[in-house]
């Protein structure tokens, strides 16, 4: 899809971000979807990095510039037993996190002075979402993620109705319009829109100003690796709404990029300063350290297939 979307381009000016968006939106006549998104995004992202590069400032500067100078992350408390968790959330507040974030279903669980954020999965049906989020109302969860499925957003707003914690979801939804009917109808606390799958830099800042105006808090999802990281930073820096960044904290990330990938310090990741985006990839490391599927289908006790389980959780 890249190359295809990559031959409507070529020759074209790079710094007309907006009109290559549009044209390679609007290039099929069946829209959307996770192909054509993501690779849309990776154009998109890399088209930013061209034109900070070109005028020598960081991404963000192009876009009505920093309004913070830190950025709040968290790390994980879940494990594949109640031991691995208490080590992983440990580890963690160790490095100086003050959040943290776990799926405690098929993992367990971490103490009143670090914000915990529950994440589902979109595993639960509503009644046991409901069920569940009233008895973890005491320990006072941050945000209870995707309780169920997001395709049906009356089971959600089901389970808002009856559950006295915020909610929060978007990982699954893609442009603006996916996202129209969920602020309208004000049942999440915080989207969580990924710039990977949902358009890129432009479309996720488009989709963080109706969250604004609908008093929804934004927060990145950022599952895959250092380049989505990156790039969720530049939205975190200039975004009013922005509530905490997913990820980022991997070791790893210094040694796959070319450039000063930030290093989180005391529960926060510093600003990038480059010009673009503000690092690359080493394409010897890429090619030292191939991707291998560690994810899994998740089964409940009966063997039913219900959805993805995470297994490397470091």
């Amino acid at each position: 899809m890249v190359e295809e979307f990559g031959k409507v381009l070529i020759g074209k000016d790079p710094h007309r971000i907006e009109e290559h968006w549009q044209t390679l939106y609007h290039h099929f006549h069946v829209r959307g979807g996770v192909v054509q998104m993501s690779a849309i995004s990776g154009i998109e992202i890399a088209l930013w990095d061209i034109k900070g590069k070109a005028l020598g400032v960081p991404v963000y500067q192009l876009l009505g510039g920093a309004m913070r100078d830190k950025i709040w992350c968290y790390g994980r408390w879940d494990g594949l037993t109640v031991e691995d968790a208490v080590e992983n959330a440990l580890r963690h507040t160790e490095q100086g996190l003050t959040a943290l974030k776990g799926d405690p279903f098929d993992h367990r669980g971490v103490g009143d002075d670090v914000e915990l954020l529950v994440e589902v999965h979109g595993r639960l049906a509503p009644a046991d979402a409901i069920r569940i989020g009233n008895a973890m109302e005491q320990y006072r969860p941050f945000v209870y993620e995707e309780p169920v499925p997001p395709q049906n957003l009356d089971a959600l707003q089901r389970v808002a109705e009856q559950v006295n914690i915020p909610l929060a979801t978007g990982e699954r939804l893609y442009t603006k319009w996916d996202y129209t009917d969920l602020l309208q109808r004000q049942i999440v606390k915080m989207i969580q829109p990924d710039i990977v799958q949902g358009g890129g830099i432009s479309e996720l800042k488009k989709i963080a100003a109706m969250a604004e105006a609908h008093y929804v808090g934004f927060q990145p999802h950022n599952p895959y690796g250092p380049l989505c990281t990156i790039a969720s930073l530049h939205l975190d820096a200039c975004v009013p709404n922005f509530m905490i960044q997913e990820g980022g904290i991997h070791p790893w990330f210094q040694d796959a990029c070319t450039g000063d990938f930030p290093v989180q310090k005391d529960g926060f990741l510093p600003l990038p300063t480059a010009p673009g985006i503000g690092v690359g990839m080493d394409e010897d490391w890429l090619k030292a350290n191939p991707w291998r599927d560690d994810a899994a289908v998740w089964r409940p006790a009966d063997g039913t297939i219900a959805s993805m389980q995470q297994t490397n959780w470091s």
